[in-house]
Parts: structure tokens; sequence; C-alpha cells
């Protein structure tokens, strides 16, 4: 009776350590999230970090940080998480994912505060709440600090632009999905009385002694009411003027507004889009990417599920990591 008894402890014993073994694996291939709180003067941001199969101690891994749109979350209900599919890309590819949620004592609608002066500046608001966030991962994760990114949907874009524009040692591109520029309050409500060269003197001025081309991927559909395209227009020749000041705090056309290479792109069941590259008058690599997609509204396309997700392509997400991949401090 011992022996059956000894031999019960050690089969059950085994099993329990082989179904660990299979548990761990299992974890490892998926990648594993963990959470965080980040406080400072501003206020706190909650966050999300997904760190992909690839992750262990000591390996330098790229970050992106991805920003909501209003009436989201980062990680919990109608999340960025989930809207964009992040997270399957970065276990594909090899980097961390991060993912922040705006305070509702900031914002009921939970939108980020890009629109407000206030939360245009370095080391104040919410660029220094993200700027936070942004540094805390990469330390705590030993991540490739040349290698950060960030993206947004509809006010995170805003945001995005935001941080592309105080934190330029920080992060080595952006992408803007559905955005606006830089210090579009001054836009409103009569866009034609502010141009968008205005605007980028107002990036320039912030940028100060730290101002860099930062490589910014711009997104846009031909059917949003809500960022209506001409937004996205205003923020690529912005974008293009910053560029042109950053490297001599001069306008002599170093980079311009008029598109150097433009492909349309018609593939099955994907929606059509525009892809216009915007590079320096010496070449080298797009300093701007824009991508208009037909008949595509206030929603991301080709990613993952929720109220603003669009099942058709393109993949916006594949296509970003794609651009930030490229992209290096």
């Amino acid at each position: 009776m011992r022996g059956r008894f000894r031999r019960a402890v050690v089969i059950a014993a085994t099993m329990g350590l082989a179904l660990t073994f299979l548990t761990d694996r299992a974890v490892a291939a998926a990648g594993q999230d963990d959470r965080g709180t980040y406080i400072n003067t501003a206020g706190k941001v909650d966050y999300e970090v997904h760190l992909p199969p690839a992750y262990e101690p000591g390996k330098r891994l790229p970050v992106v940080v991805a920003l909501h749109g209003c009436g989201m979350t980062g990680f919990a209900d109608n999340s960025m998480k989930d809207l964009t599919g992040f997270n399957k890309v970065a276990d594909a590819e090899g980097f961390i994912v991060v993912y922040p949620s705006q305070d509702p004592l900031r914002n009921l609608l939970r939108c980020w505060n890009a629109v407000q002066p206030a939360h245009q500046h370095r080391d104040k608001g919410e660029p220094s709440l993200i700027a936070g966030v942004t540094r805390d991962v990469v330390k705590k994760y030993h991540a490739d600090a040349t290698q950060v990114h960030v993206a947004g949907a509809s006010s995170g874009a805003g945001l995005a632009v935001i941080m592309a524009v105080t934190y330029p040692d920080v992060y080595a591109s952006a992408a803007s999905l559905a955005g606006g520029e830089y210090a579009f309050d001054k836009v409103q409500p009569d866009p034609d009385a502010v141009s968008p060269l205005d605007t980028a003197k107002l990036a320039h001025a912030e940028m100060g002694a730290r101002a860099r081309q930062v490589p910014l991927l711009i997104e846009q559909g031909s059917a949003d009411t809500t960022v209506p395209p001409w937004m996205a227009d205003r923020l690529a020749s912005q974008w293009a003027a910053v560029d042109d000041l950053a490297p001599d705090g001069t306008l002599d056309g170093d980079v311009d507004d008029v598109p150097d290479a433009t492909e349309y792109v018609r593939a099955p069941g994907e929606r059509p889009y525009t892809r216009t590259r915007y590079t320096a008058r010496d070449g080298g690599a797009a300093l701007i990417e824009k991508y208009d997609v037909e008949g595509l509204a206030h929603k991301w396309p080709g990613g993952g599920s929720g109220p603003y997700a669009d099942p058709l392509g393109p993949n916006m997400t594949s296509i970003m990591w794609k651009f930030f991949a490229a992209r290096h401090l």
C-alpha cells in the first residue's frame, strides 16, 4: 500500500512539474504583460507593458509607446491594445509595447489634452507623464534607448506629435493616425488665419537646442469626418517645415512639402491608399511618409477589435512598425 502511495505521489509531482513547464512555455510563447503607474506633479498615468517572447533580462529591445484616442483606454475596455493588435506584431518582430491610459480626472472623455497649451511643453503636463513612463520602461526592462518610438490615434496622435516636438531626444520617430499638427489650438477657429509654417516655427522653438529631424508617419482616412483630411495635409506641411528648420534654424529648402515619391496601392481585400514620401534635398530615407486611405472613416485600418477598428487593410500596425524599425536616434 505504501509503495503504491509513493508511486502516486511521484507521478502527481512529475505531472505537476510537467504542467508548470508547459504553462511557462505557453506564457513565453505569448509574451507577458506588466502593469505600472507613473506619478509626478502633473498627476498620474497607469500603463501596461507588453513584453514579447524575445524579451529576456539584458536584451535591449526597441520600444513603441501607443497612445489611445478619446473614449478609449490603453489596456482596459475599448483599448488601444485591442484596437491596434500591436502585441501580435511585437511578438513576431521582437519589441516592447507600452499602453498608457488617460486619467479621467484630467479628461472625463478620456481624451489626451493635446489641444491645450498647458500640455504642449517639455517637463509639463501630459508630455512629462508620457516621457516619464517611457524612461521608466526603458530603464526597468533595459530597452534600447536609441529605438524608442511613439504612435497615437486621434487625440493620442496629437499627443504623439507633441512628444516628438517636446522630447526629440527620447523618441527616434513618431506616427500620427487621424491627428493634427503641433499647436493645433492656434489654428482654431479659422485654419486660414494661421499657416502650417507659423505652427512649425512654434514647434521648432519648443524643440530648442534639442531640435532634430524626427521622422514622422501620417495616416488619414478620406471619409473621416471627425478629423478631416485637410488636417493631415497641414501636418505634412508643418512637419516638412520643422524638418527644414531643425538643422540650422533657417527655412532654406532643405526639406519642403512637395512630394518626392507618390505610390498608389490597391491590394485584394484592402482599401486603396496613396503613399507619399518626403525626403531631404540631399536624399536619404524618407523623413515623412503619408498614407491617405480611401473610404476610411475615423478608424484604425487592418487592426484588431473594438468600435474604432476597420477590418479592411492596409494593416497600419505593421506599416508603422516597418517605419519605426528603420529609424534610430
